[in-house]
């Protein structure tokens, strides 16, 4: 937020530290919860509170036994490997069909294209638990429920919004006399597209691939409901932590995701600043 003008009355004052005061309360009180999982994943012992010996400071009460367990129990390996082998297959299919379509209906004279950017964004707005549903009853009948197939499938459908849209939002801005000028001066319209197009919308491109690996990788409903035992994820295997037997290596787990999360997040502002600049560039 900027800073208050010189002639900014003492109303003008109040007002702007209320607002701060108010914004920060907020951002506490959306925070917070995430924050009290950190300090409690290296509980010593198996619980999910805070005991004497941690609110007091001392080294006996806090432990990373809960991290070895993560990262030496085969079931939750099992977990990371199938999270990561799904996520990078469906964030690669969501994003190339994503950025076609983005690039579709960017067009001017595209026929329909508030009908169809409906039905492509549908997924978000869809209740995940029927679509998880229909997903299911479908994929019994032609043999995918239960394949990595299957499931990196309905994780893309699942993406494909969240990159359409940002994909969407960075084309809005594009210069399109860049690409009438490129074909002005004689080259083709797969160099025009490789050379000019594809640079600029890059950034959109990365950060909406972003957002479809964090789709895939947080998803459980779905998961649930098409996959089976060996496409078991990280949520699927919190998920079932919770349920069967509760143990602190789900904090040190979440732990582990909300660092991975702040990366992504800010890469993808990075991406978002760096998509402004080359905006900036070819506007002048």
């Amino acid at each position: 937020m900027a800073a208050l003008p010189p002639y900014a009355t003492i109303g003008d004052r109040i007002w702007h530290y209320t607002f701060l005061g108010i914004c920060a309360l907020i951002f506490l009180f959306l925070i917070f919860p995430i924050l009290v999982i950190i300090p409690l994943s290296f509980n010593a012992i198996p619980y999910f509170s805070f005991t004497h010996k941690m609110l007091t400071l001392d080294p006996a009460g806090y432990s990373l036994r809960w991290y070895h367990d993560f990262f030496t129990n085969p079931n939750w390996q099992g977990a990371v490997k199938n999270s990561f082998i799904i996520a990078f297959f469906s964030t690669i299919i969501s994003t190339f069909l994503a950025t076609l379509a983005a690039l579709g209906l960017s067009r001017s004279e595209f026929p329909y294209k508030t009908t169809i950017m409906g039905i492509l964004i549908s997924p978000m707005i869809v209740p995940l638990i029927i679509a998880a549903a229909g997903m299911f009853f479908f994929y019994s009948r032609i043999n995918l429920q239960g394949t990595y197939t299957g499931v990196i499938l309905a994780h893309a459908a699942l993406a494909t919004p969240f990159v359409l849209i940002t994909v969407t939002a960075t084309l809005v801005g594009f210069d399109k006399s860049l690409t009438q000028s490129a074909a002005s001066l004689g080259a083709s319209p797969a160099r025009v597209f490789f050379e000019i197009t594809v640079p600029l919308i890059t950034p959109g491109v990365v950060s909406g691939a972003l957002f479809a690996f964090v789709t895939s990788f947080d998803e459980v409903v779905v998961i649930l409901f098409v996959g089976s035992y060996k496409q078991r994820t990280i949520p699927w295997q919190m998920f079932s932590g919770i349920r069967e037997q509760i143990s602190p290596t789900i904090l040190a787990v979440a732990t582990i995701l909300i660092f991975i999360s702040i990366l992504l997040l800010t890469s993808v502002e990075l991406l978002r600043r760096r998509n402004e600049r080359l905006r900036g560039i070819s506007s002048t």
